[in-house]
């Protein structure tokens, strides 16, 4: 949780978080990665091609980066859903920027309650979003219900490297640079300290893996990417 002694669900904690920090969020993005989280993204979107999608949802969208590194694959729409409208009021004027506010619709989606009919959508992208759900298993099965049969997730989350150094370099950067670079530009002192302790929790690698089976997601793969910094995961609907 965020903020562990409150009173609101981890739900209206995160919303709030990335509310509140949304103005920077972009910048520091790719700050705090290098700019490496571009190419990360890129090889998620280039998992799903085999299937050429046609409509794709984005969930926990934030400023909708990954929906539009998903115009690549030439859809006829992508909609992007998530819990902070603070996060889509920057994505919204990103896509009035760059014109793209046709093909791209942000709006407000629960990953728990997906407002979609069965089957809507050829393929599903999550980037460094699910590790926020307040229910794993039920936000991973609204994204299958929500998946026609043959259709395709590609997830992108941070996973804890395993190999000398760079688990070592990883852990000081995310236990104490991270944190305070956050906060300085942030302004806010939650959201760097929680990104570390999330990254953490998250049941990542063959654990993950497993729960999207249990989930109803067949061919499932963990690919790591950076040393293991991110993996990024690909399923198709069972």
């Amino acid at each position: 949780m965020p903020l562990p002694g409150s009173d609101l669900s981890k739900k209206e904690q995160v919303a709030g978080m990335f509310d509140r920090i949304a103005g920077r969020y972009d910048f520091l993005n790719h700050f705090l990665s290098m700019g490496i989280d571009r190419g990360w993204r890129k090889k998620a979107i280039n998992t799903l091609r085999p299937i050429q999608p046609k409509k794709i949802l984005d969930v926990a969208t934030g400023t909708g980066d990954l929906a539009i590194a998903a115009l690549r694959l030439n859809p006829d729409k992508v909609t992007g859903v998530d819990i902070s409208e603070g996060m889509m009021e920057i994505g919204r004027k990103k896509l009035a920027d760059k014109h793209l506010d046709g093909i791209i619709n942000l709006q407000y989606g629960d990953s728990e309650a997906l407002p979609f009919s069965d089957n809507a959508f050829d393929a599903i992208t999550c980037a460094y979003g699910v590790r926020n759900f307040e229910h794993l298993e039920k936000g991973l099965q609204q994204m299958n219900r929500v998946l026609r049969s043959g259709g395709r997730i590609a997830i992108l989350e941070f996973s804890k490297p395993k190999t000398f150094p760079v688990k070592q370099l990883y852990q000081f950067y995310f236990r104490y640079i991270l944190p305070a670079l956050g906060k300085t530009v942030s302004k806010d002192a939650t959201a760097y300290t929680y990104l570390p302790e999330s990254v953490a929790a998250f049941p990542e690698g063959a654990q993950f893996c497993t729960i999207l089976e249990q989930c109803g997601y067949k061919n499932v793969k963990a690919r790591p990417l950076t040393f293991g910094i991110t993996t990024l995961y690909t399923a198709e609907k069972g």
